[in-house]
Order: C-alpha cells, then structure tokens, then sequence
C-alpha cells in the first residue's frame, strides 16, 4: 500500500511561464478550497431565501439563531462598537470549521496546508495593525515598538510579527497531524488485515489478504476527535484569537496612555517635592 503525506497534489499548471510569478499552478488544496466557498455561498443563498417578519419556517429560524450566536461571540468578546466585525468572523468560522470538516468525505483538508491558514494569519494580521493605527494613528503605532525603552524595539518587532505566525502555525499543526495520524493508522491497519488473513492457506487467504477489512470501523472511532472534535475546536480556537486580538489592539493605546499619565503625574509630584525642599 503507497501512503502518501507529501502534501497537495499539484492538478494543473500553466504550459508558460509568467513573468515573476512563474508557472502557475492549481493544486487540491485550492480546488477544494473553491469548494468550501461555493457550499457556504449555497448554504448562505438558501438560508437567506423567502425570509419573512412573521410565520418564519424552521430555515429561516435557523439563520436567526446562527446569527444570534455570532453576534454574541463577536459582542460579547470585543464590545458593541465592534460589531461590523461579525460577518467577518462568522465567514471565517464557517469556511475553517468546514475545510477541517470536508476531509471526511474523502477529499484533503485546505487546512492541512499550511498556506491556507498563512492567508487567514495575515488578513488577521492586516486589520490588527489596522486598528493599531486607527486607534493611536500611524506615528504612535511606531513608537509603540519603542516602549518601554527603545532597546526593546526589536523584541517588540519579533512579538508583533510572531502574532500571525503563532496563529497559523497552530491551526496548521494539529489539523495536519490529525490527516498524518490517520493516514498511519489507516496504512498500519491495511498492512496489519493482509498479514492476518494471509495465513488462510490457498486462493481464499490470497483474495482476502487483499481486502483491507480492518479500515472499516476503527479509523471512524477515530475520526470523531481528529475530524469532529479537533477540527472545530481548532477553529473556534482561531476565531476567538482573531476577536481578542483585534478589541486588545484598540484597548492597549488606552492602557499606554494610562500608564503615561500615571507616570507624568508622578514626575510631576517628584519635581514639586524638590522645589518645596
């Protein structure tokens, strides 16, 4: 049995090269990806169709209630004024919990690869630094790397940069170790049922030593963590870091200029003792 854990295949790529960029090239990942989108872009349509204000089926009473939930995490978590972030948050949400979930029809996970969430990491990453300079403007975000002694100025580069790397590297690891663990334990199994039913002598043992009979029930036993459980706790996981990162940029130029202030009022006293001595 070939058990391959190399990462997408690539399907097609371009007979040119283009300028810079080279070939192109369309691997799994990104077919399934399109995949992902189109499902949610049919779920959303047909969530969203015939809404009415009064006798609302059971459809539509389902859309309510997802977007009940997903304005009390994002509300909840970050405040009221950041509540245009919830489209945001439940489309990533969404398009996480079901590119862990897809694997479970037999096609590769996008989120076994780790430019997938490298894309989300940096979006992420973008609207942090946004709201960063929203908050305290462009000058105060890079004194922000100055604080609290300019020595630091390269350890606060380094954690700033480590926000999307940790991100997506967290994501990554546990789904890709789920889709390797399982791809052992599925080989593992196929070796393990030819072994077994190759002792039975003859054409019998020979037909069912080639049957993988111990891949059916036990990967499924399995496949409730690494596929259910895992998959959507790693993207609840994501979008949470996504919220809380997000309302601390907004809040931590509040916390600076506290403790500035604190600091200036105490220089200040400091100085009023001295000229009264």
């Amino acid at each position: 049995m070939e058990l391959d854990i190399t990462g997408a295949r690539i399907l097609w790529e371009t007979p040119i090269n283009v300028p810079i960029l080279g070939q192109l090239k369309i691997s799994e990942t990104m077919v399934v990806s399109w995949l992902v989108m189109l499902l949610i872009t049919g779920a959303c349509i047909w969530l969203t169709r015939d809404l009415k204000e009064e006798n609302i089926s059971k459809r539509q009473a389902l859309a309510e209630l997802i977007v009940e939930k997903a304005n009390q995490f994002v509300v909840g978590n970050m405040g009221e004024r950041f509540r245009y972030f919830v489209p945001f948050v439940a489309a990533l949400f969404a398009t996480s919990v079901l590119s862990n979930l897809i694997s479970l029809i037999g096609l590769r996970s996008p989120t076994a690869d780790l430019s997938t969430e490298t894309a989300w990491a940096v979006v992420v990453f973008i609207m942090i630094t946004a709201q960063k300079i929203k908050t305290n403007g462009f000058g105060g975000y890079l004194k922000g790397f100055t604080t609290p002694i300019a020595v630091m100025t390269p350890f606060n580069i380094l954690s700033e940069l480590a926000t999307p790397v940790s991100m997506a590297c967290r994501h990554f690891g546990n789904i890709l170790s789920g889709v390797v663990i399982n791809a052992l334990i599925y080989g593992a199994l196929a070796v393990a049922s030819s072994a077994l039913f190759g002792l039975i002598p003859g054409v019998v043992g020979d037909v069912l030593s080639k049957i993988p009979f111990l891949d059916v029930g036990i990967p499924a036993i399995l496949s409730v963590y690494f596929d259910w459980f895992s998959g959507c706790m790693q993207a609840f996981i994501f979008c949470m870091l996504t919220v809380m990162y997000i309302a601390n940029a907004a809040e931590e130029v509040k916390i600076k200029k506290t403790l500035y202030s604190r600091r200036t009022l105490l220089w200040i006293f400091r100085c009023s003792q001295k000229v009264s001595h």
